[in-house]
């Protein structure tokens, strides 16, 4: 018996309460990176080229000026990352007209903080989720992780038709800047990184209207460990972050994309990306023979919000269903690993909630 296509019944996104603008945040890293930009002068042009006006942070920008240590870093994540998890579900679930206690499975990503017990088990009773919801944490994934945890979210809800499956995405990044180290590495995160959360609604149904969601695939470079990721120490999580990246992409994505494109069945159709940055998007228009501009809902993203790792690309799901979603498309995102991974999308009859 063939599995009943699984619909997106409602998707939301949430951002915390500091705006960071780019301007003020270059002034304050020309005072933490003072060694860094006298060494490598030009690396300042990045705050101007990133294509960033603002950003979000759960933190003042000033908090970024002193330090802190691991367990500072990790409690403020816990905070911030509850209380984000608990407004993009709410919204989600309210734009899906559905409840916490609706919920079957609760699928969690996130890579910027470590939790255990890990987010879903603690805002489970602020957010009403059913003692007996399955929840399903996924760490590691970064950018990666909003088309992967969705894709996830879709294959659990496929294997069990009727299902309620919530797939929560949140990131804060923010908590990864480091004055500290003075890298070139630390410098440019410090000029692209917000943070933000975003959730989605699943359920495999007969009747399902809106969008559907289909095929997914991942692929993975061998050899490329050392282009994204994290290191750890005793201050926290050091940003791993390879210059290489946009031409890497530029020259390798288009093969397994074009594979996924034709494993999938997708016959043109509307590009949704992640917007890992202004180069990075130029990259992947030049890989898949887009005309250069193309991704222009990314990089009004971008502009807006900044790379908000794994979420971004939901906000950009999001921004583009509300203009208005027709026939295919495909959602991708790049990852540690290094990782590309892709989503099929189709736009159905009947309201999609976004």
């Amino acid at each position: 018996m063939t599995a009943p296509p699984v619909s997106l019944l409602g998707l939301a996104t949430a951002v915390p309460p500091h705006t960071l603008a780019q301007s003020d945040v270059a002034a304050l890293a020309r005072v933490i990176y003072r060694s860094a930009l006298t060494r490598y002068p030009k690396l300042a042009d990045v705050f101007v080229n990133a294509g960033i006006e603002r950003r979000y942070s759960v933190c003042p920008l000033d908090w970024f000026a002193e330090p802190h240590d691991w367990r500072t870093r990790t409690q403020v994540y816990l905070d911030g990352a509850g209380a984000l998890y608990v407004r993009a579900a709410q919204a989600a679930l309210d734009r899906a007209g559905m409840t916490a206690p609706d919920v079957d499975v609760i699928v969690t990503v996130s890579s910027t903080g470590i939790a255990t017990p890990s987010l879903d088990a603690r805002v489970g009773a602020e957010l009403g989720l059913r003692a007996s919801a399955a929840r399903v944490p996924v760490f590691g994934l970064g950018c990666a992780g909003g088309v992967s945890g969705l894709s996830i979210g879709a294959r659990m809800a496929r294997a069990e038709p009727g299902e309620v499956v919530l797939v929560v995405v949140v990131e804060l990044c923010t908590l990864a800047f480091r004055g500290d180290r003075g890298a070139k590495a630390d410098v440019i995160s410090s000029a692209l990184f917000g943070d933000g959360a975003a959730a989605a609604v699943l359920r495999a149904e007969r009747e399902g209207a809106g969008l559907r969601v289909g095929a997914a695939a991942e692929h993975t470079w061998p050899g490329t460990l050392d282009i994204m990721g994290w290191t750890v120490d005793p201050v926290g999580f050091g940003v791993v972050l390879s210059r290489s990246l946009p031409r890497f992409v530029e020259r390798r994505l288009a093969a397994p994309a074009r594979r996924f494109l034709d494993a999938a069945r997708l016959t043109a159709p509307q590009f949704v990306f992640h917007p890992g940055g202004a180069k990075v998007l130029d990259a992947v228009e030049a890989a898949l023979a887009l005309q250069k501009g193309t991704l222009r809902d990314e990089r009004e993203v971008l502009r807006d919000h900044g790379n908000m790792s794994a979420p971004s690309v939901l906000f950009v799901l999001e921004r583009v269903m509300r203009r208005g979603l027709h026939g295919q498309a495909m959602l991708a995102a790049l990852g540690p690993g290094f990782t590309a991974s892709f989503l099929a999308l189709e736009a159905g009859q009947g309201p999609v909630h976004g």
